[in-house]
C-alpha cells in the first residue's frame, strides 16, 4: 500500500524517466516534459494516476534505455497536467513510495517496468527517532548561518523517514548520491546519509564565504588582472590542491601522449614552479608546459602497408621517378616484414620542376602518414632548426618541432625543400644543425634549445630536395641516401600532361573537360618547340597560356551548345605565338674550330658550344666565357697536348707559335666549370688548327689528361636528354660510363648514336670530318690521319 492509501500499479506499468533528480516520497516535484516516449505516456494519464519514475544514469541520453536507468525509483501520482504546446506539456507529481525495478520495456510507445514497492526498514525505532532529532539541530543551524539555504520546514511533525526525504530534495547534491538516498530503505542509515550531505554542504558554503573574503581583502593591493590569480590561490590553499581544473586538464592532455620517464620528471618539476610563479616568469612556465602537453612523445598514426595500393598511388600521382618510387616501396617492405619503425633519410636531386617537392605528398599520401613542408631556402638562423633557449623573451621551438606539433604524430613525412639553398650567418649554421637531425645513429635523441628534452625523430620519413650537391657541406651529404631525378623525356612528358596538367589547368580556369582536345601532334610540339627544359613546369605555363586563350573564347561563347575545340599543331601558334626554340638547333653550316659540348647543370643537362680562333700572334692564349679554374686547366692541358702531337695531328710544328688563339665559352653571364668540357677543348683546338669541321650532329662530353686519355665524368643520363631535347642525335662518352647508359629509357637509346672512347685518337676520329680541299669537296683520308690521327702515338 502507497502512502495515501492507494494499491502499487500492477506489473507492467508505466514509467516516466528523469534526466536528473528523484521523486521522494511526500514531496511534490514539478517538471517539464517534451521527449516523444514521454509526450505518449503523458497523453495517456490522467489526474490522480500512479505511476514509475526512474532517473537517467546520464543527463545526455536521449532514448534511455533499461542500461541507461538506476535500478531504484519512486512512485508517484499525477497532481497536475499543463498543456503549454503540441510537444511541451508540464506536469506535477506528488511521491508516493520507494520502488524497486526488476525490468523495463522499451519496445511500446512509452517506457514500461516491473516493479514492487520497496518497503522501508526501522522507521519508528528510538534509533531513528535519534538520529531525526539531529538532522532537524542541524538544519536548524544551517538555516541561521546561511540565511534560508535550505527553506524552513517543521520537521518535527514528520517522521524520520519523511524528514530524511524532505531534507534530501532540497540539497543541492549530484543525482547519484541522491538515488544512493533514495535507494536506502533502512530509515537510520537514510538519516546519516543526509547528514553527512547536510555537513558537506556547511562546510563548501563556508570556505565559499572564505575565499571571498580573502579575494576582498587583497583587492586593494593587486591590479585587477591579479584579482583571478588571487581567488585561484585561496581556493587552492583551502582546498589543499596544488592544481586547478585547467592545470589538470593540461596534465590529462600530457599523459596521454605517453611521455619518458625523463620528459615527467621535468613536466611535474616545472608544475611546481608554476605554482609559485607570478608575473611574466608563470606566462613563460605556463607556454614551456603547453608545448610539452602538445608534443607527440609516443603518438604514432597507422601506416599502410598494403604494397600494392601503395605502388598503385605512386603511379597515379607521378609519371616516371621509378628509382624513387622504388626506394618507398622497398622501405615499406622492410617495415611490414621486421616491424622496424624507423624511417628513412632520402635526398632528391635534380633540376626544377621534375615533381620533387610534389613527391613527398604523393608519398605521405600512399603511406597514411601526415605530411609537412619545411622550406629551408635562405634560412641561415640555426634557431630555425633547434629553436632559441627559454632565457630569450619570445623564445619558440624550431620548425621540426612546430611540425611535430602540428602533425601530432612521431612518424610523419618532413620534406626538407631546397636544402641546397641553406647559408649561414651571424646566429650560426642552420646546415650544421641539421647533422644530428639527418643522423640516423643520433636523431633518436634530437635536443631542441626550447625544449631542452631529447624527442626521438628516428620514425621520421625525412625528404630532402635539391637542385645540385655541390653546395652541400660534405658530412651532411653523407648523411643522406641521394636519389637522382634527371628530366623526363619527351614521351614521359606527354603522359604527365595528358594525365595531370592539362586536367589541373582546366580545372584551375573553370573550362570544362570536355571543352578542349589537344592533339598528340600539339602536345609534342609545345613540348619540343616552346620549351627546353628537363622538368615539366614550362609545360605547365605554356599549356596555361593555351588554356587561358581557350577560356576568353567559352567566356564569350553565347550559343546554346557548347563549345568544343580541337587544337592541332597547325593552331599552336595562333595560341602560343611563335616557336621559342628550333628542332634543328645544330643544323647548318659551321666553321673550323667550333665543337658542341654536353653539359650538367642544377637546371638539368644542357648543350655548351665551344668556340677557337686564331689570329696572327705569338702563342698567346685569350680564354673567356666566365669559366672556372677547372675549365681554364683543361684549356691548358688541351693546349699542351696539341703542342707536344703537332705532327701526329697534322699541325705545322711552328702553327701553334705563329697564332694568337682565343678560347670562348657562349654565354658569358653564366659562371661556368667543372672538367667534362676536356675533350670538348681538345676537338675544337684540333679542328682549329687543322681546318677540319667537327660533324655538326655530334656533341661530347669527358675529361681529358695530359697522355690524351678520356676519363669518366658525371651527369650522362641528364647530358645525353639534353642532346635529345636539342636534336643531337649522335654523342661521344666516356667508355668508362657505358654503364650509365642504363639508366636512359629505351626509346631515347634507339634514337641516339653513342660512340664510346678510351682515348682522344678515337674522339677526334669519330668528330672530325675529312679534310676539304680548295673546292669544298671532301678529302679521302691519308692513312693514320683521319680515321684515327693519333694511331701512332702511345699515349
Amino acid at each position: 500500500m502507497l502512502r495515501d492509501g492507494a494499491p502499487v500499479p500492477q506489473n507492467p506499468f508505466p514509467v516516466l524517466a528523469l534526466r536528473s533528480g528523484v521523486v521522494f516520497p511526500g514531496t511534490t516535484l514539478t517538471l517539464t516534459v517534451g521527449r516523444s516516449s514521454s509526450i505518449a505516456l503523458i497523453r495517456k494519464l490522467h489526474i490522480g494516476d500512479v505511476i514509475g519514475v526512474a532517473t537517467q544514469r546520464s543527463a545526455n541520453t536521449v532514448e534511455p534505455q533499461a542500461e541507461d536507468l538506476f535500478g531504484t525509483g519512486s512512485f508517484a501520482k499525477v497532481v497536475q497536467i499543463v498543456r503549454q504546446s503540441d510537444t511541451r506539456f508540464q506536469v506535477a507529481l506528488e511521491g508516493l513510495g520507494r520502488a524497486s525495478f526488476s525490468s523495463f520495456l522499451a519496445d511500446g510507445p512509452f517506457l514500461q517496468a516491473h516493479g514492487e514497492l520497496l518497503p522501508e526498514v526501522h522507521g519508528d525505532t528510538p534509533e531513528a527517532q535519534l538520529w531525526a532529532e539531529q538532522l532537524a539541530q542541524k538544519v536548524s543551524q544551517t538555516l541561521s548561518h546561511n540565511g534560508g539555504a535550505l527553506s524552513e520546514q517543521n520537521l518535527k511533525h514528520l517522521t524520520p523517514s519523511e524528514a530524511a526525504d524532505r531534507v534530501a530534495s532540497m540539497l543541492p547534491i549530484e543525482t547519484e548520491q541522491t538515488v544512493a538516498v533514495l535507494a536506502e530503505a533502512r530509515v537510520p542509515e537514510r538519516l546519516q546519509k543526509v547528514l553527512s550531505l547536510l555537513n558537506e554542504a556547511q562546510v563548501r558554503s563556508e570556505l565559499k564565504e572564505k575565499i571571498e573574503k580573502n579575494v576582498r581583502e587583497q583587492f586593494g593591493k593587486h591590479q585587477r588582472e591579479a584579482v583571478l590569480r588571487e581567488q585561484l590561490k585561496a581556493i587552492k590553499k583551502e582546498l589543499g590542491e596544488k592544481e586547478g581544473d585547467d592545470v589538470e586538464s593540461l596534465r590529462e592532455k600530457f599523459e596521454a601522449k605517453g611521455p619518458p620517464a625523463e620528459v615527467k620528471e621535468v613536466f611535474e618539476r616545472e608544475l611546481g614552479r608554476l605554482e609559485s610563479a607570478q608575473g611574466p616568469e608563470a606566462s613563460v612556465i605556463r607556454n614551456y608546459l603547453d608545448w610539452l602537453a602538445e608534443l607527440p612523445w609516443n603518438v604514432r598514426a597507422e601506416t599502410q602497408d598494403d604494397l600494392d595500393a601503395l605502388a598503385a598511388q605512386l603511379d597515379r600521382d607521378h609519371t616516371g621517378l621509378e628509382d624513387v618510387k622504388k626506394r618507398i616501396l622497398e622501405h615499406m617492405a622492410v617495415h611490414k616484414l621486421s616491424g622496424n619503425k624507423k624511417g628513412t633519410i632520402l635526398c632528391l636531386v635534380g633540376p626544377p620542376g621534375v615533381g620533387k617537392t610534389s613527391l613527398g605528398e604523393s608519398i605521405a599520401q600512399a603511406t597514411g602518414r601526415p605530411f609537412a613542408r619545411i622550406s629551408l631556402g635562405g634560412v641561415r638562423d640555426e634557431a630555425e632548426i633547434r629553436g632559441h633557449r627559454r632565457t630569450y623573451v619570445g623564445a619558440l621551438p624550431g620548425r621540426l618541432i612546430h611540425a611535430l606539433r602540428k602533425l601530432k604524430a612521431k612518424n610523419p613525412v618532413i620534406l626538407l625543400d631546397e636544402i641546397d639553398k641553406l647559408s649561414a650567418g651571424y646566429s650560426g649554421s642552420p646546415e650544421a644543425a641539421l647533422l644530428e637531425v639527418l643522423d640516423p645513429e643520433q636523431n633518436h635523441t634530437f635536443s631542441d634549445h626550447y625544449i631542452e628534452l631529447p624527442f626521438d625523430l628516428s620514425e621520421v620519413l625525412f625528404l630532402c630536395t635539391a637542385n645540385t650537391l655541390e653546395t652541400i657541406a660534405a658530412p651532411l651529404r653523407d648523411r643522406l641516401e641521394i636519389v637522382e631525378l634527371n628530366g623526363y623525356t619527351p614521351e614521359e612528358k606527354r603522359q604527365i600532361a595528358r594525365k595531370h596538367l592539362i586536367h589541373k589547368r582546366l580545372e584551375e580556369s573553370g573550362v570544362p573537360d570536355n571543352t578542349l582536345t589537344i592533339t598528340d601532334g600539339a602536345l609534342d610540339s609545345i613540348i619540343t618547340r616552346y620549351t627546353r627544359e628537363a622538368g615539366v613546369r614550362q609545360l605547365s605555363r605554356e599549356l596555361m597560356r593555351l588554356i587561358r586563350s581557350v577560356a576568353l573564347k567559352v567566356a564569350r561563347h553565347h550559343a546554346d551548345e557548347p563549345l568544343k575545340l580541337n587544337v592541332d599543331t597547325q593552331q599552336i601558334k595562333e595560341y602560343l605565338g611563335k616557336a621559342r626554340f628550333d628542332t634543328d638547333l645544330i643544323e647548318g653550316p659551321q666553321t673550323p674550330g667550333i665543337a658542341t659540348g654536353l653539359a650538367w647543370t642544377p637546371f638539368g643537362g644542357d648543350i655548351l658550344f665551344i668556340e677557337t680562333s686564331k689570329m696572327p700572334g705569338k702563342g698567346r692564349v685569350e680564354i673567356t666565357g666566365q669559366l672556372g679554374d677547372v675549365m681554364k686547366e683543361s684549356a691548358r692541358a688541351a693546349l699542351s697536348y696539341l703542342k707536344s702531337h703537332t705532327k701526329e695531328l697534322g699541325v705545322a710544328a711552328d702553327t701553334v707559335d705563329q697564332f694568337d688563339l682565343h678560347i670562348h665559352v657562349p654565354a658569358g653571364g653564366v659562371p661556368k666549370d667543372g672538367p667534362s668540357a676536356g675533350v670538348t677543348i681538345f676537338t675544337a683546338l684540333v679542328s682549329l688548327l687543322t681546318d677540319r669541321l667537327v660533324r655538326s650532329d655530334t656533341a661530347m662530353t669527358g675529361e681529358c689528361t695530359l697522355r690524351g686519355r678520356v676519363l669518366p665524368v658525371g651527369g650522362i643520363k641528364a647530358k645525353v636528354l639534353a642532346a635529345h631535347r636539342s636534336g643531337i642525335r649522335r654523342v661521344i662518352l666516356p667508355k668508362k660510363n657505358a654503364p650509365d647508359l642504363e639508366d636512359l629509357p629505351a626509346t631515347i637509346l634507339s634514337e641516339m648514336e653513342v660512340v664510346l672512347a678510351e682515348d682522344m685518337s678515337e674522339v677526334l676520329a669519330a668528330a672530325l670530318e675529312a679534310p676539304r680541299n680548295s673546292a669544298g669537296v671532301l678529302q679521302a683520308p691519308a692513312p693514320g690521319t683521319l680515321e684515327n690521327p693519333l694511331a701512332d702515338v702511345g699515349a
